[in-house]
């Protein structure tokens, strides 16, 4: 019996360690570059940071990133001046783009449609809500001053439940935990968590830690309810941190946004640049196939977008 659990225990860990070689041999694994928050209080990357961002079931995406001297992913460095017309694209996992090579993002794609007339920058960073995005803006006006026209990226869904802003030294501190750590280094693991195999652990143990919650519709009210409080907390928001409408518009899809929230949109003249229909009459996917992360051609067709809203809005 003890020769049967000893050599169990050899085979088992022979396979996590054949197992762990094959994941970083055939690089199944992510790298994620290191997060941090400045002195300014602003949450984003290490700068001068490359790597190789891996997403999907056996490596169905893999993308080169590089952060820049400002902490972004991004081909080029942002050094806005009045002699160039420069673009700010601002926004979550959606703007950061790690789900393509840095060198063919949103942003190359709209330089290129517009005839390099114009510089783009990227601040992309997953996790941020508009919060997050008027607060960079804030904490680094004088940057921004010099920028020509700014863009948020505007996700119903999760970007406007906060009416102020905090820096998550929280998150910070748990992604430096050694639980992380070990992830981290540990391929293997770091592969199984990126596919959701231990997901169902580790979905148990919130369970147990807050109880489970049974998902319950929602009523018309409590949308209603929903949707305003989120316009409040815009309009904290906004009075917070100031909006100049001239310089600034909403990238957004008018399909997953509240029509209270659009209506108000129209009636106090935010500019928006809407990619729904696009989407919706697109022949091909423009998203990926395993998350709803925009793909090559969904970023395309973004470019597109902004490409004609910005032709018009600065007589290119």
């Amino acid at each position: 019996m003890k020769k049967l659990i000893l050599k169990s225990i050899i085979y088992v860990f022979l396979i996590i360690v054949t197992l762990e070689f094959i994941v970083r041999a055939f690089h199944l694994h992510t790298e994620a570059p290191e997060r941090y928050i400045d002195k300014f209080e602003v949450e984003k990357y290490l700068p001068n940071q490359t790597g190789y961002a891996v997403t999907g079931n056996r490596r169905q995406n893999f993308s080169e990133y590089k952060t820049n001297n400002f902490g972004f992913n991004s081909f080029r460095e942002f050094n806005p001046s009045e002699n160039k017309i420069e673009i700010a694209l601002i926004g979550d996992s959606f703007i950061e783009g790690f789900h393509q090579d840095y060198d063919v993002s949103t942003g190359k794609k709209i330089e290129t449609k517009l005839n390099n007339k114009v510089e783009v920058y990227e601040y992309g960073y997953g996790g941020y809500d508009l919060a997050n995005q008027l607060f960079l803006i804030h904490a680094y006006k004088d940057h921004f001053k010099k920028i020509d026209h700014i863009i948020f990226y505007l996700k119903y869904e999760n970007d406007l439940e906060r009416s102020v802003f905090t820096p998550n030294y929280d998150r910070i501190a748990m992604l430096k935990s050694p639980l992380f750590r070990i992830r981290d280094n540990f391929k293997l693991l770091s592969y199984a968590s990126s596919i959701g195999i231990i997901d169902p652990i580790k979905n148990m143990a919130i369970d147990i830690m807050h109880g489970k919650k049974e998902q319950q519709s929602i009523s018309d009210d409590e949308k209603l309810n929903e949707d305003l409080k989120n316009l409040e907390n815009f309009k904290t928001l906004i009075n917070t941190f100031g909006f100049e409408k001239d310089r600034m518009s909403f990238l957004l899809d008018s399909s997953a946004t509240s029509e209270v929230f659009l209506n108000y949109f129209n009636d106090n003249g935010y500019h928006i640049i809407d990619f729904s229909n696009t989407f919706n009459s697109s022949t091909e996917p423009p998203t990926l196939i395993y998350d709803m992360h925009w793909n090559d051609h969904g970023r395309d067709l973004i470019a597109s977008e902004i490409s004609t809203f910005i032709n018009n809005k600065l007589n290119l």
